[in-house]
């Protein structure tokens, strides 16, 4: 079997279909195309004495991607030659869902414990849970990394990185 027949007959339930994201993503779109032609409107799009206003360039720019983005809504929505094969499945999005969930967690994190504890714990979770390894060289794995950036930012470079608001590294005057 092909891998495009397999696409067309996923085992696990589909979540969306490639038209519906399609229709989504150009919505999205148009709507950033609108809010420049507005934006550039403002700022003065037409032609002055001395040449081009500031918003000429971007109105037309947003008059571009508004157009492209009522031909890609006409195509998925009324075509019939839309494409109605599956996007994402269930199991597709869990393994996504798996990454981005503890992602979102992880940039929580740092606004209360700073980028390199935040890290630290980040590296050695995914590690022990996605990746499946030993919890002790996971640990020790996050703590050596982050102990790293540490020095080369902190310590080298003398570029300070956000430590956060309960700032757990105060202990060590950075």
């Amino acid at each position: 079997m092909s891998s495009e027949a397999k696409d067309d007959a996923p085992d696990s339930p589909a979540v969306t279909k490639n038209r519906t994201v399609d229709a989504v993503v150009a919505a999205i779109l148009f709507v950033v195309g609108a809010v420049v032609i507005v934006e550039s409107r403002r700022l003065g799009a037409g032609w002055s004495s001395d040449g081009p206003g500031a918003g000429y360039f971007p109105f037309y720019i947003g008059l571009i991607i508004c157009i492209s983005c009522l031909g890609i809504l006409y195509q998925s929505l009324l075509s019939k030659s839309a494409d109605k094969r599956t996007f994402v499945d269930r199991e597709q999005l869990g393994r996504v869902l798996s990454v981005l969930l503890p992602v979102a967690v992880y940039i929580f994190a740092i606004v209360f414990l700073g980028l390199y504890v935040a890290s630290a714990i980040y590296i050695a979770l995914f590690m022990i849970i996605l990746g499946k390894y030993n919890p002790v060289r996971s640990v020790l794995l996050g703590v050596v990394v982050s102990a790293v950036f540490f020095m080369m930012f902190e310590v080298w470079f003398k570029v300070p990185l956000y430590k956060g608001r309960l700032e757990p590294l105060g202990f060590l005057g950075y």
